[in-house]
């Protein structure tokens, strides 16, 4: 029902209520006379019946008015307000109500007005903020276009689904001179913004890649990339480096996910044809040349001879021209042909023998629906291999294993011998011929929907390997052994935990507020906008005035808000002087660690350049400040660029907290403590906490550098003590 329909109602009723409340009372009243008293009246209210009458109308006609103007207030003007509400949020964000005729709806008007002006506001700053952001992403991505444009390797980016993302001008001029369609679109391109990667690589291959780089991830290493070679479809050799997108966000210590990957190519088909028609020449020289020494050896024997004639001797000697000259046109033809040539191997991956064996089973299980155990598998093997191709002869051989001799286990043994290692593949069943070895090894590996033109004797070739069949008798079993290069141990790092004792001693003999004027140009500059070189130091002791010297300078850098733990500083230094080892203790470096290091009068230039134009940050950074300060004279090097100090933040965001140690502000900001007291461990946790400071500082209103040394000055010179 609508607002009016309402409000009429409402006066109807209204009116009639009047009337028969009128009516009623009067009927009581009539009802309850005597008739002595209703013939004494009848007389006088009959003339006067009309006038009654009158009075009962013109009251139900006040009520209507009265309830007409209640209803106006109570129903018409709130359904008129909430409508205008709508327009509003709808469709006109200007658009501000009108103020009612009560007090109270008026107070409404006012308040959703003031509602809608803050909307409004928060409107335009979202949408500045977006357009801000366009046109950071879009000068990112120009940059990023740039980058690529220049690089000499083809890149391409796709999505988990194998969807080209994103590729350079190198990638799409490579894919199409391997395109084997010349009728394709484009003039035989094969690549685009959308397509799929896997019209260029096989399925399988980029999963298995994908695998091993989860791997690699959940054993935390620090370069999660996998390289593998492949042909394509018109016959050419790419060398393939993969690199993972990895999702950011999320929990800070969730597992990294993967949301697509890189693909670094490099086209090795000439080089590896090279290098076969080199060793097809090699070979040729070799073997071409031994009829040539055995003549050669028998005409020098037949000269040993003193009662040789002339004319024998003659011949003899003739021979020996006739092959030396042979012998010398060979090798100088071989010689011209790859004096230019580079000796290009097939690429293989360092990886944990316990990793590839995982992988083994996995690819079992899951291709071929056979179970399989492990018996012995030595932890400290690693081998050097290309894991798909070798994954792929394993696959094929229980796959022959299961269809011929009806084998429904396999079992892995893993195992050092040297410079190589032991890859065996057990089973139980009956004995097969060597000849059946040899057929499989020779025959093109096709399983479970897979096909390779490689052979078994390829893949072991590739590795410089072995395979035999071995028996054991006594139980009755038998296993293939695959003999792998194997790699040297690569020793994963793990998190430090920090050590629980105090941080170093609060320094402030050096004024970090005394600035030149060139630095307060950047005071009105917001946090969020500089950018920042976060550091931090080790020293052989406490005292710089009492000779302790820097023996480590770690830094890293703060971006748009972005801590690039790849663009660092890590240096150590020959401090000139001995190092006690109670310093030792702390930061874990040892005289023999800074033997042959630069001293600082070459290290403190680079680090000068390193942190040119930035502001700088540090915690404590008095401390730090204060040795830099004493190297001035000898070195000629003046830090005058602001200073930022996060303990002197802390005490300003966190005033009532007992301390402001790295470690106690590290946890009151949630920011995990990794690789305390080496330096360049310290400098990333401080820029953790000082970008989670820079939000709390702007909601206490400190928003600008001027602002945050302002206050950081106060705090300083209420904790000083001169």
């Amino acid at each position: 029902m609508s607002p009016k329909a309402r409000q009429a109602l409402a006066v109807a009723v209204a009116s009639a209520l009047v009337v028969g409340v009128m009516a009623a009372a009067g009927f009581a009243v009539w009802r309850d006379l005597s008739p002595e008293e209703v013939a004494v009246l009848e007389p006088v209210l009959n003339p006067r019946l009309g006038l009654l009458i009158m009075i009962a109308m013109v009251g139900a006609g006040a009520a209507a008015v009265l309830m007409k103007s209640f209803a106006q207030a109570a129903i018409a003007e709130p359904a008129l307000l909430a409508d205008e509400v709508g327009l509003i949020v709808g469709t006109d964000p200007s658009r501000r109500v009108k103020a009612g005729s009560s007090p109270e709806l008026q107070r409404i008007a006012e308040a959703v007005n003031n509602l809608a002006d803050q909307r409004r506001s928060l409107q335009e700053d979202v949408e500045t903020r977006i357009r801000e952001a366009r046109l950071s992403v879009e000068e990112e991505r120009n940059r990023l276009a740039a980058l690529m444009s220049e690089l000499n390797q083809s890149v391409v980016v796709c999505n988990l689904d194998g969807r080209i993302l994103l590729y350079n001008n190198r990638a799409r001029l490579q894919f199409k001179a391997l395109s084997d369609a010349p009728t394709a679109a484009g003039g035989g391109e094969i690549i685009g913004l959308g397509r799929s990667i896997y019209v260029v690589f096989d399925r399988n291959l980029i999963v298995h890649a994908l695998e091993s780089i989860q791997e690699r991830i959940r054993r935390q290493s620090a370069q999660p990339m996998t390289n593998f070679v492949t042909t394509t479809r018109a016959g050419q050799l790419l060398r393939v480096q993969m690199a993972p997108v990895l999702a950011t966000g999320g929990e800070p210590d969730a597992e990294p996910s993967v949301t697509g990957f890189v693909l670094m190519l490099d086209n090795i088909t000439r080089n590896f044809e090279a290098e076969t028609k080199r060793d097809q020449m090699l070979h040729t020289l070799t073997e071409g040349s031994r009829s040539s020494l055995a003549n050669l050896r028998a005409a020098a024997e037949m000269l040993d001879y003193p009662d040789l004639d002339a004319e024998l001797k003659g011949r003899f000697l003739k021979v020996v021209r006739d092959e030396v000259e042979g012998l010398s046109s060979r090798l100088d033809e071989t010689a011209n042909a790859f004096a230019d040539s580079l000796k290009t191997r097939w690429p293989l991956d360092e990886m944990h023998g316990a990793d590839l064996v995982a992988a083994a089973q996995r690819r079992v299980e899951k291709k071929l629906g056979l179970p399989t155990k492990l018996e012995t598998i030595d932890p400290d093997v690693w081998v050097k291999v290309d894991s798909f191709s070798l994954l792929q002869a394993i696959g094929y051989l229980v796959s022959r294993l299961s269809d011929e001799f009806e084998v429904r286990e396999v079992r892995f043994r893993l195992s050092s011998a040297g410079r190589l290692a032991h890859l065996d593949l057990i089973w139980s069943g009956q004995a097969m011929s060597t000849e059946t070895v040899m057929a499989w090894e020779l025959e093109p590996m096709t399983f479970a929907g897979e096909s390779s033109p490689l052979t078994v004797r390829d893949v072991v070739a590739r590795h410089d390997g072995e395979i035999w069949l071995q028996r054991e008798k006594t139980q009755h079993r038998a296993f293939f052994r695959l003999l792998l290069p194997s790699a040297t141990p690569q020793n994963e790092v793990e998190a430090a935990t920090y050590l629980k004792g105090d941080s170093r001693p609060e320094y402030y003999d050096f004024d970090l507020f005394k600035q030149s004027e060139a630095s307060h140009a950047l005071d009105d500059r917001l946090l969020s906008e500089l950018a920042f070189t976060v550091f931090d130091t080790e020293t052989t002791g406490l005292n710089p005035s009492e000779g302790d010297e820097i023996i480590q300078i770690g830094a890293t850098r703060i971006v748009n808000g972005k801590l690039l733990k790849s663009e660092s500083f890590d240096q150590l230094v020959d401090p000139l002087r001995e190092l006690p080892e109670a310093s030792t203790k702390i930061h874990g470096i040892t005289p023999e660690m800074l033997a042959g290091q630069p001293p600082m009068s070459k290290v403190l230039p680079a680090f000068h350049a390193f942190a040119e134009d930035t502001v700088l940050v540090a915690h404590n950074a008095a401390f730090d400040m204060r040795f830099l300060q004493l190297k001035e004279a000898s070195t000629g090097i003046r830090f005058e660029q602001p200073v930022l100090d996060t303990l002197l933040l802390s005490a300003v965001l966190h005033p009532s907290q007992e301390s402001h140690r790295l470690e106690a502000i590290s946890e009151r900001m949630g920011v995990s403590v990794m690789g305390r007291h080496t330096a360049i461990g310290d400098a990333i946790v401080t820029g953790e906490v000082f970008l989670r400071m820079i939000p709390l500082l702007a909601e206490m209103g400190i928003r600008t550098l001027g602002e945050a040394r302002a206050a950081s000055e106060k705090t300083y010179y209420a904790r000083v003590k001169y």
